[in-house]
């Protein structure tokens, strides 16, 4: 009977610590403070202020630049151009066509080359600009979503100039991450526009 008292003391002191055991474990995770799920995001980029050069060549054609930017000879046709944000690995394609009572079919090309990308884009903003003095009109074209170009405009005087410039990056189309370059560059190209002009 003694060996039955025994072995029932010892099976409720066995009982009796491992209940206390998990009691502790239990006070100290508890006590501890709850887990709070870190927001995702994008990395988020720093540009620089925006500073600005004048692009001087022998075309038909000049206007300001951003420092932040590197202008270099496409090589494909006369002055036609590549407008670099290494940083952003982005760049403006600018070409050059001189009117030969074409006007109309430069327009739909440009035109064409927006609107293609409608079956991506889920807007396309387009906003018309006119300088009267400069002779310098054209229109604007920002393109939401995920477009292979974001930014597109075209600039002419109408009678013997048509530069047109279209917004790529060297990156798989993410309209979040690629938020804060495409707006950086737009205002680089709202500047451009701006200060564009046609040589006499």
């Amino acid at each position: 009977m003694m060996a039955n008292i025994f072995i029932k003391n010892k099976y409720f002191c066995t009982m009796f610590k491992n209940c206390f055991y998990i009691l502790m474990a239990f006070l100290f995770v508890s006590c501890g403070k709850d887990p709070i799920p870190k927001p995702s995001g994008e990395l988020r980029l720093e540009y620089p202020k925006a500073e600005y050069q004048k692009f001087d060549s022998n075309c038909a054609y000049g206007f300001d630049y951003s420092k932040f930017a590197k202008l270099t000879d496409a090589g494909k046709k006369p002055c036609w151009f590549y407008l670099t944000y290494p940083k952003m690995k982005a760049k403006v394609f600018i070409t050059y066509f001189p009117i030969e009572n074409n006007f109309r079919d430069h327009v739909k090309e440009a035109e064409k080359m927006v609107y293609d990308h409608t079956i991506r884009a889920s807007a396309i903003d387009a906003k018309f600009f006119q300088y009267p003095d400069k002779k310098v009109y054209g229109n604007f074209y920002e393109l939401k979503g995920q477009t292979a170009s974001n930014l597109q405009f075209f600039v002419t005087d109408s009678t013997k100039n048509f530069v047109m410039g279209y917004l790529y990056f060297n990156s798989r189309p993410k309209p979040d991450s690629l938020a804060p370059a495409v707006e950086y560059v737009k205002q680089d190209l709202m500047h451009l526009i701006d200060t564009f002009e046609w040589k006499k």
